[in-house]
């Protein structure tokens, strides 16, 4: 079982770790920090942690290899790139590998909160048999929708999307968020504001026709949020 909160970081800037280590230790979690792979493979050994945030150049080594290693012995610890602007090819070849979200340097300390939060929610929902939320019944594991005792059919990126939202209540999800997140589901750095709000115009429309709520409210300007 996981420590409640318990975060690897995998960083070998040292401010950035201390800035890292503050924030996250003020905000209720308990956040190790290590340099290098081998410390790290060490720790993984011993520990079960919620998230590791991993650094992709690392003085002894590649951040790549250390992310088939923690989902194989535990694919519910999510894994966070954190990678440079000019690194596009390894962030998708880390994706590939199994990571689960990814921050460009330099980022803010609020987002990482939030997406930490996220990702922690969103792995825990896809280890529930079923997620019950408003007039909503997701099934994860087998990528249902039921409304009204009614299976919904959506397209796997509306489902992934809907799942998003859902992890995400009552936070408010720019557009750069939504399309950072479709990007790490599908490897696919197309998803423009165009195209995001494609997705999301069908999944309401779905969602209305089924007789559920309106859940997914604009925000003008912003993005979007998921209420209920």
């Amino acid at each position: 079982m996981h420590s409640k909160n318990k975060i690897l970081l995998v960083e070998d800037e040292s401010s950035l770790a201390k800035l890292v280590v503050k924030y996250l230790s003020d905000n209720s979690y308990v956040c190790t920090h290590v340099s290098r792979l081998k410390s790290a493979r060490e720790l993984l050994k011993k520990n079960s942690y919620n998230t590791v945030l991993l650094d992709l150049g690392l003085p002894d080594g590649d951040g790549l290899s250390l992310i088939k290693e923690i989902k194989q012995k535990d694919y519910t610890c999510g894994v966070i790139i954190i990678s440079a602007k000019d690194a596009l090819d390894k962030k998708v070849e880390g994706l590939d590998l199994g990571a689960d979200d990814y921050l460009t340097k330099p980022f803010f300390m609020p987002e990482l909160n939030a997406r930490v939060k996220s990702l922690i929610r969103r792995l825990n929902f896809e280890g529930n048999n079923e997620i019950v939320i408003g007039a909503l019944k997701v099934i994860p594991d087998q990528m249902r929708l039921v409304i009204n005792d009614c299976d919904i059919e959506l397209t796997n990126t509306e489902f992934n999307l809907l799942l998003y939202f859902t992890s995400n209540k009552n936070r408010v999800l720019s557009k750069t968020n939504l399309a950072e997140y479709m990007s790490s589901k599908y490897f696919d750095y197309g998803f423009s504001d165009d195209v995001i709000y494609g997705h999301i115009k069908n999944l309401k429309k779905k969602l209305e026709k089924s007789g559920s709520p309106d859940y997914i409210r604009n925000i003008y300007g912003v993005g979007y949020k998921f209420t209920v």
